[in-house]
Order: C-alpha cells, then sequence, then structure tokens
C-alpha cells in the first residue's frame, strides 16, 4: 500500500476559483495530507490518458473524482474509460467508479424506481427524439411536468413545462395529444427565467439533450410543494452527514433550489429530518436493487420534495441522486472534507488488509 490517493479534476469550467481548482478539492486534498497520507491533484486531459494512467497506477492506491461531467473535454467517454481501467487493471479503489455514476447519478435512475413510492409511476425517460415527439404532447395534457436532461448540473436543462392558457390546463382531456401551436410556459432551473414558446418549437430545442452519448430526457410530474423547498440528503459513504432545505425563492413561477437562482439554504444535523432518514434507510436496499448494486459513492446527495400522501400526512418525492461531482463548498466549515477523507482511507485499508 503507496498511502497515496490522487485527485481528479479537469482544467476549466465555472466550477473553479482563482488557483483553478474547485473550491472544495483542495481542502479535500489537504485532510487527506494531515492524515499522514499523501494527495496530489491530476487534470485529465484526452490527450494524456495513457500517460495519466501510467503515472497514476504506478504511484496511487486510489482516485477521487472531482469533475463535473459537463467540464470534460471531448465529452465524458475518454475520462470514463481512463477510470474504468484504473479500478479494473491496476486494481485502484476508484471513488466514483463510472458503473457508481450511472447507475446512482443518471437521471433515468428516477425511471428505475418508478414502481416503487419513491418516484411518481408517470416518470419516463427519451432516449431518442422520435419518441419524445410522439409521446410528449400526450403527457402534457396531464398538467404540469418537468423535463430533465442527464448532462445538466446546479439546474441547467431543468425545464419547468405548463400550459399557458390555464384555463385550457384546467379543460383539456387527460391522454388528448396536445397540437404542436399549444403555447408553453417553459421555466428553467438554473436562474428560474421563463420563456413562452409553441410546443413544436419547445421540443426542437430539447432534443439537444437526447442527442450525443448518454443523452436523455426524464419527463416527470410536476410537484408543486417544491416552493416549499427541497430537501437534500448528503451523504459521505452510507453515512447521512447533513440535511439541507433548499428553499426556492419567492414569485412568479420559481421553483428551482439552486443557489445561482437565490434559493435559500439551510443547514441541519439528520436527526431533525428522522422521518426521512429513515425512510430513506429503508429504502436503499431497494435503490440498490434496482440501480443495480449497492456501490455506494463517496460523496453523494438524494433530494427530495415534499408531497401528500393519501391520509393527507407530509411524504417525500425523489426529486434524483447525484453523485458525479456533488459540491459541498458551503460545508467546509462543517468539516465535510475530515469526512471524506477518513472515508476516503478507510476504503484504501480495507481493501489492503
Amino acid at each position: 500500500m503507496k498511502k497515496s490517493i490522487v485527485v481528479f479534476e479537469v482544467e476549466g469550467g465555472n466550477d473553479k476559483g482563482d488557483d483553478g481548482h474547485r473550491r472544495d478539492t483542495m481542502p479535500i486534498v489537504n485532510a487527506i495530507r494531515d492524515k499522514g497520507w499523501n494527495a496530489e491533484v491530476v487534470y485529465f486531459h484526452p490527450d494524456r490518458a495513457e500517460e495519466i494512467f501510467q503515472d497514476v497506477s504506478e504511484n496511487y492506491d486510489a482516485y477521487i473524482s472531482r469533475v463535473n461531467p459537463g467540464n470534460i473535454p471531448g465529452g465524458e467517454k475518454g475520462y470514463f474509460e481512463l477510470l474504468t481501467k484504473l479500478s479494473h487493471e491496476a486494481d485502484l479503489v476508484g471513488m466514483s467508479t463510472p458503473e457508481e455514476m450511472m447507475a446512482y447519478g443518471a437521471k433515468d435512475a428516477l425511471v428505475k424506481l418508478n414502481d416503487t413510492n419513491l418516484v411518481p409511476d408517470d416518470t419516463a425517460a427519451y432516449y431518442d427524439v422520435e419518441s419524445f415527439h410522439e409521446t410528449f404532447p400526450k403527457t402534457l395534457s396531464y398538467d404540469e411536468r418537468v423535463l430533465k436532461q442527464n448532462r445538466g448540473s446546479t439546474g441547467s436543462g431543468i425545464w419547468r413545462v405548463q400550459l399557458k392558457d390555464r384555463e385550457l390546463a384546467q379543460s383539456v382531456e387527460p391522454g388528448t395529444e396536445l397540437p404542436l401551436d399549444t403555447m408553453l410556459k417553459c421555466t428553467e432551473a438554473v436562474d428560474n427565467h421563463t420563456e413562452v414558446r409553441e410546443l413544436g418549437d419547445f421540443m426542437d430545442f430539447c432534443d439537444q439533450y437526447i442527442i450525443g452519448d448518454n443523452g436523455m430526457l426524464v419527463d416527470m410530474r410536476f410537484c408543486p410543494r417544491i416552493v416549499e423547498g427541497e430537501v437534500r440528503i448528503l451523504l459521505v459513504g452510507p453515512h447521512p452527514v447533513f440535511v439541507v432545505h433548499k428553499k426556492p425563492a419567492e414569485g412568479g413561477d420559481n421553483f428551482s433550489a439552486t443557489l445561482f437562482s437565490g434559493a435559500k439554504y439551510t443547514y441541519d444535523k439528520p436527526e431533525a429530518w428522522q422521518d426521512l432518514i429513515d425512510m430513506f434507510a429503508d429504502a436503499r436496499p431497494v435503490i440498490a436493487e434496482k440501480l443495480g448494486g449497492d456501490n455506494i459513492p463517496l460523496i453523494w446527495t438524494a433530494d427530495f420534495m415534499l408531497a401528500d400522501a393519501e391520509d393527507g400526512t407530509d411524504t417525500y418525492v425523489l426529486g434524483e441522486i447525484n453523485c458525479s461531482c456533488v459540491g459541498f463548498t458551503s460545508e467546509l466549515d462543517m468539516g465535510i472534507q475530515q469526512l471524506v477523507a477518513e472515508e476516503a482511507i478507510k476504503r484504501v485499508e480495507e481493501k489492503h488488509a
């Protein structure tokens, strides 16, 4: 055992500070070093993939991926190939592996869970343009929907879609195929901006989210209680660390719970949301079964929205799971980087025990 962990980043992107790193990268590196281990940052670039493989496989026990897939030069394919090769051929401990990112982090994880009580059963995914154009004009007749692209982060490509004519929305027969000139009101989560567009034009615009590697759109029922806030469980390995209550900015059709859009965040200990923590713990085996294994990511989140149960009590709807590159800059003063370092070192030590 070399007692050495590499942290992967890529150059550029709007998630970098003045030093060229993500703001939570060096705190992780320093926390690992404080425990007597070596930790270094390596920037991935597809032109250097073989050189990086040789260096990392010879000098490190494990990798931690701190790469937003949307910022990878040339797309995620080459990066995922490197990570897979390091895990399978060089036998490094991967945190998180491409398999974990695809199983837990892809938006269609929601579709794989739509026969559980975690998500509405009418949640669907479109993997090709034809099925999207054929089906979405019908699902929209059931009332407001949310479309989520697979590659997005911080609310980019996540759209709340509603009929502009609310009288039409209330009178249209569910299952009716809406004409392509139906006017829509579309609000993007990244900044809560609203656009009025024709249905056909909006679908043409959304084709970009489907085309390309791992392209897809998830079509999900809009949960009106999102205005009360999104509730995020932040986990390090199997351990819930914080519950973040993210309340969207008030006004209009605002529904985004990102800091970029003006949402307000409140940080609580897990026991303050014990019913949600217990529900998620009970659901973990089901999630593992449906998503293809219980290889728990190093840093991950599960986002929930409040909803009404049939008996009138509160329940929770799973909005998404994130594990590709969860940011936690706001939590650094709470010491989360120390927990990340401890969990990462523990995984390496367990492998070599």
